[in-house]
């Protein structure tokens, strides 16, 4: 492991893995994202991300795709709770050309005026993809259940809120929060750490910036459901308030989700689908950030056995209380297995080192095995000990 980080004049963070392999991924963040928005303008931090692809003082819309395809590459961005990152997956050779097109974009967007409205649009129909995809409508709608507005809300917004958002207040917004001291920028690939600080010393732009702090996150417990003729299948979600990452029972939480509900071998899968066939899929996932942590328990059924399905996802939670030391070794085997397995793409890396970054110390990154060997069975079953539970359920 060849790892390195430094801490420019100007509060830009640089971290940088060393590979062998001749593939680069080159990412920038910046530490803003839904959970920093208030009611009145959520969704503005994807709208942000949306615009940043529409062109430069230097470069269109299509300089700024094709100068990343042309070379063999790929270009994207997400926006999520803390954080919205800017990535390109590139042939190792063409880092410097694919730096400039990063900074450009995520210093220097423009913000066509011609473009607001079309890309509100855009976002419009995305808002409805998402709402039209039964498993991810759920999984949206569970987080409105577990917490208040405006954390609780959908992080892309509502389409009212999109199509009021002005170029003044989305321009504004980015040059107040894209600044070097809000930002991490990492490279993971067959470089060199100098030819990444060099990079970065001469892209980065002066500017100051604005503070935002995290919105309250406020927790609740409540129960939804919602009838679409359309549809023939149930799907089903059960939240759980679950610890945050900046907790130490951050892995043994990590564990317990392993455990109860991710793949073919989890107590889930094998209870609900191998031993009683009332489901295709059932897993478990956690979202998590420095602020916040919950579970969920998604379930695709029968409207029929939905409350059979629920009873059966709750009981299996509480049995973790009674996890074995032999079970959890395992489990133990599984994860690190699995995060070995996922390393090997550099952009899994890269996303990762930025959010341990952001918690404090991209070094725990490497630590990662250690930490989950520290776990103890009490730890992992204490999270089982009187869990209450919201629910949201789509069906016909």
């Amino acid at each position: 492991m060849k790892f390195k980080k430094k801490v420019l004049k100007n509060g830009l963070t640089v971290l940088f893995e060393e590979r062998d392999v001749p593939v680069t991924t080159v990412m920038l963040a910046v530490k803003y994202g839904f959970a920093y928005e208030s009611a009145q303008e959520k969704g503005i931090a994807h709208f942000i991300e949306h615009l940043c692809f529409k062109g430069t003082e230097t470069r269109t819309a299509e300089d700024i795709s094709s100068t990343i395809e042309g070379i063999g590459g790929d270009l994207n961005a997400f926006t999520h709770e803390e954080m919205t990152a800017y990535h390109a997956h590139i042939p190792s050779e063409h880092l410097k050309l694919a730096s400039e097109v990063l900074f450009d974009i995520f210093f220097n967007a423009s913000f066509p005026e011609e473009e607001i409205k079309k890309e509100a649009g855009v976002i419009c129909e995305e808002i409805r993809m998402y709402r039209d995809n039964p498993h991810m409508h759920v999984r949206d709608k569970i987080k409105e259940q577990l917490f208040e507005s405006p954390f609780g809300m959908n992080g892309a917004g509502t389409e009212e809120i999109v199509r009021s958002l002005r170029r003044e207040d989305l321009f504004k917004r980015h040059r107040e929060v894209y600044v070097p001291e809000h930002t991490i920028f990492c490279v993971v690939g067959n470089n060199s750490f100098e030819e990444v600080v060099l990079l970065a010393e001469r892209l980065l732009i002066k500017r100051k910036g604005k503070r935002f702090t995290i919105s309250q996150v406020v927790k609740m417990l409540k129960d939804g459901q919602e009838k679409r003729d359309s549809l023939h299948q149930t799907n089903l979600a059960l939240g759980i308030h679950f610890p945050s990452l900046s907790s130490k029972q951050r892995y043994a939480a990590e564990l317990f989700s392993s455990i109860l509900g991710e793949g073919m071998s989890s107590k889930l899968f094998k209870e609900v689908r191998e031993k009683r066939g009332l489901v295709y899929g059932v897993k478990t996932g956690i979202d998590a950030g420095k602020a916040y942590g919950f579970m969920t328990i998604w379930a695709g059924t029968d409207p029929i056995h939905s409350e059979e399905v629920i009873s059966l996802c709750k009981q299996e939670f509480e049995k973790m209380a009674l996890l074995n030391q032999e079970e959890l070794a395992q489990a133990k085997i599984k994860v690190i297995g699995n995060r070995k397995v996922g390393a090997e793409g550099s952009s899994e890396t890269a996303l990762r080192l930025i959010v341990e970054e952001m918690l404090g110390d991209a070094n725990n990154y490497y630590k990662y095995e250690k930490f989950i060997q520290e776990v103890t069975l009490s730890q992992v079953r204490a999270l089982a000990k009187k869990p209450d539970f919201a629910t949201f359920s789509l069906g016909p």
